[in-house]
């Protein structure tokens, strides 16, 4: 799946920005408007300058961000959690936004990470194209790779616009997934504890 990934990554194989401006008016142009119009002319570069902020999880590095611990932590070994961290993606099969939440716990073993680090994963993962079911996996994955706490799990609920705004044309509805490693994974209890710390 990163393979993937990094082998986009090469810088030699993407178009220029000229070209991706070009790809745009030809969008416009396919889907019936003016190019040359006042509202359009800029249009192009403004597109380009977005998907470079939307997409910038391409350029950034998840292991990379999870490379600093903390092991002074007084002997702390219980559930550490960040819920409610909002996220926008997109999805991979039609472009268009994916609008949710993540709520990522882990269980320390003997070391921890700053938490702004877990919240900056499910950005680096959020802004690429994806499919939650692979966010879900990845920001769990990353995680447990990187510290090896003893269990790591990831919730992530969104709404995707693929499903609201075309196609069913379905408003309101939310997706959920989750990944468990560890014990989160082999002791009920855990997930338990996980899901009552979401919704308390």
């Amino acid at each position: 799946m990163d393979a993937v990934v990094n082998s986009l990554n090469d810088k030699d194989n993407r178009p220029t920005e000229a070209e991706a401006e070009e790809a745009v008016r030809t969008l416009l142009r396919w889907v019936g408007d003016d190019i040359n119009r006042e509202g359009l002319r800029d249009t192009p570069k403004r597109v380009v300058k977005a998907y470079k902020e939307l997409f910038s999880g391409y350029e950034q590095d998840a292991e990379e961000e999870l490379g600093r611990t903390f092991e002074e932590v007084a002997g702390y070994d219980d559930i550490v959690l960040v819920k409610d961290i909002p996220f926008f993606s997109h999805c991979e099969h039609h472009m268009v936004p994916i609008i949710g939440k993540a709520h990522v716990a882990y269980l320390p073993d003997g070391k921890v990470l700053g938490l702004s680090k877990i919240a900056r994963v499910v950005e680096i993962y959020g802004r690429r194209l994806q499919i939650q079911e692979t966010m879900t996996s990845q920001v769990a994955h990353s995680i447990d790779d990187a510290l090896h706490p003893r269990g790591v799990a990831v919730m992530i609920e969104a709404e995707h616009m693929c499903m609201a705004m075309r196609g069913i044309k379905k408003q309101g509805s939310t997706t959920i997934t989750t990944t468990f490693t560890g014990a989160f994974k082999s002791d009920p209890h855990e997930q338990i504890r996980f899901m009552t710390l979401i919704r308390g």
